[in-house]
Formats: structure tokens, sequence, C-alpha cells
């Protein structure tokens, strides 16, 4: 019951909070009113329940006496409401206000945290079924020779893992492959040429010049740039949805401030005071509510739509180009690619490593073990011929993986700037002119005030300062602006995001491939580079020549060399049936 005029004095009924349980629909409450204005006539009966509950109010004493006192937020006048119901209603605002775009933040967390744990899966099986893939290929194909050395290709494929989790601050990529093509070359070079005995420092120089020597063919060069784009894109795509939960999660957490409270309390109870339970507040009344209470979010739509606008374009590259799936599935093929081109290519790789590191020392157990006529040449390594790929990895594929979380990053959109909207909508306002305007049944005649901070110092209904912005939200909106940058350099195929506040050793980041405007990049020089013959042989530091220019004394010693790689590999075949 409630005070109207000149009533202060007497209780001519009392007021009654009691709960009702409705199938289905958890508890709610209904209020009836007997109390009878000392002035009025009028019978305060409440019969409906509200479209926005009361929930549990605690309070001792649930029967409301009629009160002359003035009321703090509500129109003055004839009240079922006392002015510490008021305040239990205003404390009840802060909950009721809060709980749609806590709702609605919830569902965006819950499915970008679900799109995260899929694309992560996915990635970190297929490094797995690749290592799994070359190891079963390798072993047929190689037998006891791969078997050896199998350590090599089992670290290759760590430090990528390393390299998809933590980035540059863990693995420089292009070292990473630069050594590892390093470390193959130098096992494959002593097998090939095994009636040599080669120095420590001798090897050295073999592996300095790797990238020059060009021993693989052009297999290294492709696989570092496609290696990169899509560990990069992979990567940096994951941490791109990694981001989207948390921003919303620590936004989430931004208090309503106390005049957002109060204007809350005005719209969403004030009609009950007055006995109109059913009023509905009009949609522009609600709005400039929300947008008053939502100011500082609004302000992060600019930056959260330039950072989905990145997500997608990045989509789109791991659909096309920058496909992390169509590089690690054939990954075994191109390596064994690559050391079928060193093979074939032996003797002329064997020619200039000789020309430039000086000539080896033939090796005195060999001599002791073997001669030319106690062997027969088996040929060559045995080709390898790809059995069915295996399955996609955490049974899905990347394109269904992309195409999906597509449709989400589309509709997440203007998520900020819309919430006003997505509240006020529904059964929770009155489209028409017979709904609550803040102080009566009728129509709202404010003008709707724009989206964000800066535009709510004309708002009609909620107090803002618009001189304070909300830190926690400004640090969000860096967050995003910096996920962004890193999103587009991952769209060109590079990578400069630094994590775990480490700084790479001496490195911006990895790169995408050949570049053309670096005269010392290796990658860019197609020449077919070789080695001098040093003054001193022994020395392994020589000077590379632009062109081979060589002779007939070069031919004959290509023909020893070949009739001795034979004798290798014939040694080599009780490995390789």
């Amino acid at each position: 019951g409630g005070g109207g005029p000149g009533g202060g004095g007497g209780r001519g009924g009392d007021c009654t909070l009691r709960p009702v349980l409705r199938a289905g629909r958890g508890p709610c409450w209904r209020r009836d009113w007997s109390a009878v204005s000392p002035k009025k006539s009028t019978l305060c009966v409440l019969h409906a329940v509200p479209p926005i509950t009361l929930g549990h109010l605690e309070n001792s004493d649930s029967t409301l006496h009629p009160s002359g006192a003035p009321l703090k937020v509500c129109p003055q006048g004839f009240s079922c409401c006392t002015v510490e119901m008021e305040e239990k209603l205003s404390q009840q605002s802060h909950t009721e206000i809060k709980a749609p775009v806590s709702r609605l933040s919830t569902n965006l967390q819950s499915t970008f945290r679900q799109r995260h744990d899929h694309f992560d899966k996915f990635f970190r099986e297929l490094l797995k079924n690749a290592e799994l893939s070359l190891h079963n290929m390798f072993v047929r194909t190689y037998g006891m020779m791969y078997v050896q050395n199998a350590e090599l290709f089992k670290n290759f494929f760590e430090a990528l893992t390393r390299y998809y989790v933590s980035g540059g601050a863990a693995v420089n990529l292009d070292s990473m492959l630069s050594d590892f093509w390093a470390d193959l070359l130098e096992r494959m070079f002593r097998l090939v040429n095994v009636q040599y005995e080669f120095s420590d420092a001798y090897m050295e120089c073999v592996s300095r010049h790797t990238e020059q020597l060009q021993p693989f063919g052009d297999v290294p060069r492709k696989l570092r740039i496609q290696l990169t784009r899509a560990f990069v894109a992979a990567r940096t795509f994951v941490k791109g949805l990694t981001l989207m939960p948390d921003v919303v999660n620590k936004v989430s957490t931004v208090s309503a401030s106390p005049s957002c409270v109060r204007a809350a309390m005005k719209m969403l109870y004030c009609p009950y005071c007055s006995g109109q339970v059913e009023l509905k507040p009009c949609q522009n009344y609600c709005l400039n509510v929300l947008r008053g209470c939502l100011a500082n979010q609004a302000d992060l739509d600019t930056e959260w739509n330039n950072f989905l606008d990145a997500m997608l374009s990045l989509a789109e590259r791991l659909e096309g180009p920058f496909n992390f799936e169509s590089v690690m599935d054939p990954i075994d093929v191109k390596i064994s690619e690559a050391i079928m081109n060193m093979q074939e290519n032996s003797m002329q790789v064997s020619q200039k490593v000789f020309q430039g590191c000086g000539q080896p020392k033939p090796s005195v157990a060999f001599r002791s073990k073997r001669s030319i006529k106690d062997t027969g040449f088996n040929g060559r390594f045995r080709p390898y011929s790809p059995d069915a790929r295996p399955t996609t990895a955490a049974g899905t594929s990347l394109d269904r993986l992309t195409t999906d979380v597509k449709k989400k990053l589309k509709h997440a959109k203007k998520f900020w700037s819309t919430l006003p909207e997505t509240v006020c909508a529904g059964e929770r306002i009155e489209p028409g002119d017979e709904c609550w305007n803040g102080t009566a049944k009728s129509r709202y005649e404010s003008v709707v005030i724009a989206n964000g901070l800066a535009n709510q110092g004309l708002n009609p209904d909620v107090e803002v300062d618009i001189t304070k912005p909300d830190t926690v939200i400004r640090s969000q909106i860096a967050a995003l602006k910096e996920m962004t940058s890193w999103l587009k350099a991952a769209h060109s195929g590079n990578d400069i995001s630094v994590d775990n506040d480490e700084e790479t050793s001496g490195d911006e980041g990895s790169g995408s491939g050949c570049n053309p405007d670096n005269s010392d990049s290796p990658s860019c020089n197609e020449d077919d580079i070789y080695f001098s013959t040093p003054p001193n042989p022994g020395k392994a530091e020589v000077p590379v020549l632009a062109k081979d220019r060589s002779n007939g004394g070069v031919a004959s010693q290509g023909g020893m060399a070949l009739a001795l790689c034979g004798l290798a590999l014939a040694l080599l075949a009780p490995h390789l049936r």
C-alpha cells in the first residue's frame, strides 16, 4: 500500500508480497494491495505477474505500510511503495538491468571458446598426424637409414609444435628450418660419400652453405614460405579466438553506475509503485536508459568491428593460400621429394663441396672393409608411392571449421552498439504510445540519444560523466587494436606478435618468404652457386662464385665420384631391403 497526499497518518490496509510458483517458469512474485487512499476510493490490486520479475526481496516485514514520505526516484503522488521499498527495488534494478546483457555476453563467450577449442584441437592433431605419417612412410621407404636418423625429424616436429604454441618467443622458424636442412644435408652427405673421412670443421663448411648449394632443389624455399604463412595464420587466428571471450568477460565485470541504477529503477518498477504492474516502458525510453547505462561499452564497437573484419580476412587466407591443412598433410611427401633431389644431385653437390671446402681424405676403414669388386650397385633410394592420405584431424576439416566460424564472426559484429536494441525488444517494452514514459502512461517525447560516451551528455534519463571513460573498457579497446595489427600482419604472412611478454632475440618476427628488396636474402637468388677451391684446401671458409664454370678435369673428377657414390649406395643396399 502507499500513501497519497495527506494520507501519511492512517492505515487503510496493507500491501503484501507473496511468492507464487508457476510450472516451468520458477518462482515469481505477485503483489496484492488492499490499501485505499484516504482521499480516493482507488483499490490498488495488482493481479498480473510482471514481465521482469521482482525476484527474492530480503524484507523481514513484507507488509508495506502507507507512507507519506516523498519517494526518491518514482513520481510523487499516490504510491504503493515506501521509501524503503523503493531502495530495495533499486538494488533489484541493478540485477535486472545487468541480467539480459550478462546472458548475451555469456552466450558470446561460450560460442567463441568452443570455436577456439575446435581450431586448436584440429591444428594440434594435424601436427601429430603429419609426424606419424612421415614416420610410417619413411620407415617403409628408407628403412634403417631413417630409423638411425629419426631424432632429426622428431625434433623438427617438436619445434613446429612449440612455434604453434608459443610463436617467435620460443622458436625462430626461419632459423629452425635452416638448421633442419643443414643437418639433413650433413647426414646425407656423409652417407653418399662414405668412402671419405670428414672432420667437424669440414661439415660446418658444408652446413654453412646449404642454401647456396641447393642440394634439395627448390623444396626448402617453397616449404619455408608455406610453413611460415600457414603457421603464422593458424596461431594468430587461434589467438584471436582466445581474445574474444576474454574481452567480453572483462567488459562484463564493469558495474552499472548509481545514476544508471536509479534510471533502471524508474523505468522498471515505478509503474508497479503507481499500481500499473502490466505497464511496460516505451521503446525509446528504454533505449535512452540502456544507451546511458552502456555508454562505455558502446565505445568498444569500432575496434571490435575492426578486429572482426581482420579475423574474417585471415579466415579467408586459411581457406586459401595459407591453408594449414594443405601444408601439413603432405609434408612427408615434400620432405621425401627433397631427399630424392639430393640423391639425384649428389654428384654435383659433392663436386661443389670438394671445390669449396677442399678435397677430403679417403677413409682407411672403408678401404679395409670393402672393394668395388665385392659389391653390386643397387641404384638409388626407393621412390615413394603415396598411400591414401589419413583422415582429417579431429573428425572435421579446416574448410568446415572456417565456414562455421565466419558465420559466427559476422553475427558478432556491432554486438556492443546494438546491445540496447537487443535488450529493449520483445516483451520487455511496449512499442506504441500506451507505455510507461518515466512519469506516466503516455507517449515518450524525448529524442533517442546516439550510442557512445561522448553523446550521453544530452541523455534525458541517465546522468553520465562523459569526462571519465571506464579504464577497463579502454584497456580492452587497446587489446583489440593490438590484436588487429597482428591479424593484419598474419594476413601478409608476417608474425609481429611477441608472446608471454618475452622479446625475441634480435628478431622482428618471421617473414612470409623471399624479399626481393633484400639483396642478401638467399631465397631470392636462383643462380646455381658453387664454391671455388681455396689456396689452402684445409681451410673451411671459402669465397662464393656466381656461376659454375666446370671443365674437363672437373668432369673426370665427377666420373670418379659417380663410381664411388655407386659403391656407397651398394653398401647401404642391405639396409634398404
